[in-house]
């Protein structure tokens, strides 16, 4: 009787070689990279600071651990992507945020903004965004940092720019705005930490270049075309990149990889686009930081933009439409 030969090939799913790389690992090194915005926000806001970043982030975890019981999906808060959207949404709320209000919005990241998707990699807009969205619109007094925090001294330019012009706005000195000596959401402000954090990113390769540069660029010729226009009612392009939100949403909203598109000149624009459109919103809109919004206008595109891809064989960049997909 003959012995059954042992297999010569065996047959497994790819990848057949690991590169090291983990959804785990991708989202420490954006928490290791928020670390200094986070310890210079507790120093400038205090206490308030430190407990709405604890509580933002334990909303968010219990919320996708609930959430997966509920859909009946294999637990996934030790990817500790949960917790990166607890500690941006908290970023971007007032250091004298309510506690319900900050545990309504983490809930929503994660509700609304992740898992009515699918879950990580399935949303189209970034999550923490949709949150921060949901309680500007629905309790703005509570979200208007100018408004919560009557007693500090700390300059808000960007309020000042909108309200009382050029004078009011200019008396703030770039060191200060680099420093985070301002008014806004306590992590988005901490402008020198978040340059190191963006730095860090891209030193490991956990974000591509093309996004960041793309919307400082637009940030920067769109603030400089409005100046040219009238430098008595327009601020600089530097005054306009370290007030608010403009670095914390060019290196750590707009280049969420789920909402975001893929490849060079895709990215670029991306970047360009939501950097434009934060200038056009401080400009016209009703809001004096309009970084969040441009974000999610610009994440309604990336459909349309993943349809710029390269020809074969190194080839020059073309639309495809429908009849190519």
């Amino acid at each position: 009787m003959l012995k059954p030969l042992n297999p010569i090939l065996t047959v497994a799913v790819p990848p057949h070689v690991h590169c090291g790389r983990s959804i785990q690992r991708h989202m420490l090194d954006n928490l290791i990279a928020l670390l200094p915005a986070a310890l210079m926000a507790v120093v400038v806001f205090g206490a308030g600071a430190l407990r709405v970043m604890a509580l933002s982030c334990a909303v968010a975890v219990s919320a996708e651990f609930l959430l997966n019981r509920i859909m009946k999906r294999e637990q996934s808060v030790d990817d500790l992507s949960a917790l990166l959207t607890g500690l941006l949404f908290a970023f971007l709320l007032p250091a004298s945020a309510p506690w319900w209000l900050v545990a309504i919005g983490a809930a929503a990241s994660i509700a609304l903004g992740k898992m009515i998707f699918g879950g990580l990699g399935g949303n189209p807009l970034c999550s923490p965004l949709v949150g921060w969205a949901l309680c500007r619109i629905s309790w703005a007094s509570d979200m208007d940092t100018n408004a919560t925090m009557l007693m500090s001294r700390l300059p808000a330019p960007l309020q000042q720019l909108k309200y009382f012009g050029m004078d009011a706005a200019t008396s703030v000195s770039p060191t200060d705005l680099l420093l985070g000596n301002q008014l806004g959401g306590l992590g988005e402000v901490q402008v020198a930490a978040l340059l190191v954090g963006g730095a860090y990113l891209l030193l490991r390769r956990r974000i591509s270049w093309e996004i960041p540069a793309g919307f400082i660029a637009g940030v920067l010729l769109t603030a400089l075309i409005y100046q040219l226009m009238d430098p008595t009612v327009y601020a600089s392009p530097l005054f306009h990149l370290l007030a608010g939100g403009a670095v914390f949403g060019a290196f750590f909203l707009a280049t969420d990889p789920a909402s975001s598109p893929i490849g060079l000149i895709p990215s670029l624009l991306f970047g360009l686009m939501a950097g434009a459109m934060v200038i056009v919103i401080r400009v016209y809109g009703i809001y004096p930081d309009g970084v969040p919004f441009a974000i999610l206008l610009a994440n309604l595109f990336t459909p349309l933009l993943d349809r710029i891809r390269p020809k074969p064989f190194g080839g020059p960049y073309s639309f495809s439409g429908t009849e190519g997909a």
